[in-house]
Order: C-alpha cells, then sequence, then structure tokens
C-alpha cells in the first residue's frame, strides 16, 4: 500500500501548481484500488510578491510526512530539487483524480 498527496483546487481533478496549493487530498492506493483519506490544509509555499519560501517547503513536507509520493499539476524547478534532495517523491500529472490513482494503479508507478 502507498499513500498519495494530491494538490488540486476543487476535490475532483489534479489541477494546482505545487506552490499555490492551499490543500492536498491523501489517498492510500493499493492493487485493489483506493480509499480517500483525508484533507490537508497548507499555507500555499509561493508568494506572488516573496517567491519561494522554503520554510513553507518544509512546512508541507512536514505535512505529508507519511505519503510516499505528491502529485501535482505544475512544479518549478527550484521547488521541485528541494522536495527530491529531502526524499520526496514529485510527480506532474492532470486529470481526474479518479483517473490519475487508476493509471498509477494500473502501472504500479508507486
Amino acid at each position: 500500500m502507498s499513500r498519495l498527496a494530491i494538490a488540486t483546487s476543487d476535490g475532483f481533478a489534479v489541477n494546482e501548481h505545487f506552490g499555490h496549493a492551499k490543500f492536498f487530498r491523501v489517498y492510500d492506493i493499493s492493487n485493489d484500488g483506493y480509499d480517500f483519506i483525508e484533507v490537508r490544509d497548507a499555507v500555499a509555499a509561493c508568494q506572488q510578491t516573496l517567491g519561494h519560501d522554503t520554510t513553507r517547503f518544509d512546512k508541507i513536507i512536514e505535512l505529508l510526512s507519511d505519503c510516499d509520493a505528491v502529485l501535482v499539476q505544475k512544479i518549478g524547478e527550484g521547488a521541485a530539487a528541494y522536495l527530491i534532495e529531502r526524499g520526496v517523491r514529485v510527480f506532474e500529472v492532470s486529470g481526474s483524480i479518479d483517473g490519475v490513482l487508476k493509471k498509477f494503479i494500473a502501472d504500479r508507478i508507486v
């Protein structure tokens, strides 16, 4: 079983940029399917006037510390490198949450 965090603005699609995400939906996935666990509120890591705030990146990493991967529509190179250096797997994907999770299960990605 794996746990995934998904950046979404509407709860239905993977459609949020990592740095703009105000919440993440958390799912457990296995070969048999997936289960919604909870919504976790976050403070957006990127502020338009301030740019990246690694303190906020660290808070998101801590918030999602039990997750095996984070799925986002988009993430900047600097943010992706920061997360990867800290052992966080990040995937850029788009589409419905249901479709993306089914694809991850079918392809045994996580």
